[in-house]
């Protein structure tokens, strides 16, 4: 067997050994909250949503279609596009002409990746726009090593895809397109066949465009949400010091990428482009994660760099050695290794034992006992079998109403309520918002309230409000929502509800 057959091989091994170790701890914990909106998202297929483009509605759609609502049917696709990632970014080695040991190395490295266990691991929108930003700059690197007009067209069809999963895409394509102005590259722009695959590109968002007119723009009122809630607490400086940690123990491989694509004439423009993008980025004071699709390119450049310089089978050992061994000591930051204990008592020794407190602070600043997505995997099915106690206690079925007042509680009726065979909750919150009915068919009689408090209208609603039960798990994000059933109305919710639907928006 040949060098580069048996190298096919051990790539295809970690590509399916990093799809393994995704599923391993699929149960760990339960749904995250964001899963159980995008599985809602999957119930009513559009081509857009209040937040999202439609790509994961429609993969989820697809998910349920075939596999149904498991917690492992929901874990599995962020896991197989793990194994392409894995793929992809070993292409992206032999592009910038990577032999077996610069693919193999820069297999491993995606592997123990810390940002890149977490957002494989869960499915959001984030685990297929990182795999699509490498499919982007795969074709920019073959483009400026070919100067095929395929490449463009691979580049237009990457973008018009990543653009119906989410528009962070814009910022790398802003980034490549400046990156040509200021190199030799900008001749691109008197080649017909970009503007093709500019036509290609926008033919494919075309749907999801023609949604977002037709709904007046909800992605600008979610943007400016995003800003208020979350955006405001981001720092600029944590955010270029959190970059160290999404790549952490691969930083000996991104440095020197950087520098590799730098000194390349033919690729200097891809370390222009990751530079825009962290300025970008920066400037608009965005998440951390929001730059992850930049790390696998750099880190396939940076195998690159060191197949050159490790010639001895004892020092090519060592880098993926070092960086397994740095990442094993972390890995319950990056995945949920252990149980709600045992993640407990992991980072509170992180803590005790050297004052850090890693990974826990939540979007609005605040520091807990567990990151926030792990607590956003907490509480829902607790909170489930509490709305599906008020509902077995209420009579004609069809004068009953569920009410949730998130999208987090939605999902977890709409999703986890299956197999309870709860009727769909009414939410006027992110897309629920546009499937809820414009008017209910029969008066509500019986109101089962889903909120973190009673809200100061209910009472004017009903005369009889019994809680029925809270969410008592203290690490859940959301401990302490409370389920509350609601009797004898005191005016017509049929003509509270339309006339909210009406008045508010999903956001």
């Amino acid at each position: 067997m040949n060098k580069t057959r048996s190298t096919g091989w051990i790539v295809a091994f970690l590509a399916v050994l990093n799809i393994v170790i995704h599923l391993a701890f699929y149960n760990n914990l339960e749904y995250h909250r964001d899963e159980l909106l995008y599985f809602s998202l999957g119930e009513h297929p559009a081509w857009g949503y209040a937040s999202i483009p439609p790509a994961t509605g429609l993969l989820a759609w697809l998910v349920s279609s075939l596999f149904g609502y498991s917690i492992f049917a929901v874990r599995l696709l962020p896991a197989i596009f793990s194994g392409a990632l894995v793929v992809v970014s070993s292409q992206i080695a032999v592009l910038l002409g990577g032999r077996y040991y610069a693919q193999i190395l820069t297999n491993i490295a995606i592997i123990v990746t810390p940002v890149f266990l977490r957002t494989f691991f869960l499915f959001q929108p984030v685990y297929l726009d990182i795999f699509l930003w490498s499919l982007l700059f795969y074709w920019l690197i073959r483009f400026q090593t070919s100067n095929s007009n395929g490449s463009l067209y691979g580049m237009g069809i990457t973008l018009g895809i990543a653009m119906l999963n989410k528009y962070l895409i814009i910022v790398a394509l802003s980034a490549i397109l400046l990156s040509w102005v200021v190199t030799h590259h900008r001749t691109v722009f008197n080649r017909k066949a970009l503007y093709g695959a500019a036509a290609i590109a926008f033919s494919i968002f075309l749907p999801n465009l023609i949604w977002q007119f037709t709904h007046d723009f909800p992605v600008i009122q979610h943007m400016e949400a995003l800003q208020r809630s979350q955006l405001v607490h981001v720092s600029r400086s944590v955010f270029l010091g959190e970059q160290l940690l999404l790549s952490f123990s691969v930083l000996i491989l991104v440095l020197p990428g950087l520098i590799l694509l730098y000194n390349s004439k033919r690729n200097r423009s891809v370390t222009i482009a990751v530079v825009l993008v962290l300025f970008f980025l920066w400037l608009a004071r965005g998440k951390s994660y929001y730059a992850a699709g930049i790390y696998p390119v750099l880190i396939a450049a940076g195998a690159v760099w060191w197949e050159k310089y490790l010639v001895r089978p004892f020092s090519m050992a060592i880098l993926p050695v070092v960086m397994i061994g740095l990442i094993l000591p972390i890995l319950p930051i990056g995945l949920p290794i252990y149980k709600v204990d045992g993640l407990i008592r992991y980072f509170q020794k992180l803590e005790d034992k050297y004052g850090i407190d890693v990974g826990r602070r939540f979007e609005d600043g605040t520091i807990h006992a567990l990151p926030q997505d792990y607590a956003d995997m907490l509480g829902w099915e607790e909170l489930t079998q509490i709305v599906d106690k008020a509902y077995k206690q209420t009579g004609n079925k069809e004068n009953v109403l569920i009410y949730c007042e998130n999208y987090g509680q939605a999902g977890a009726v709409a999703i986890i309520g299956k197999k309870y065979n709860l009727p769909e909750p009414v939410s006027f919150h992110e897309s629920f918002f546009y499937w809820a009915p414009n008017s209910l068919k029969k008066e509500v009689r019986e109101f089962i309230y889903v909120n973190d408090e009673l809200g100061e209208d209910i009472p004017t609603y009903f005369a009889d409000i019994r809680e029925i039960g809270r969410i008592q798990n203290p690490y859940a994000r959301e401990f302490g929502t409370r389920v509350y059933l609601c009797r004898q109305p005191k005016v017509s919710l049929k003509a509270v509800v339309e006339k909210r639907l009406k008045s508010t928006t999903p956001f």
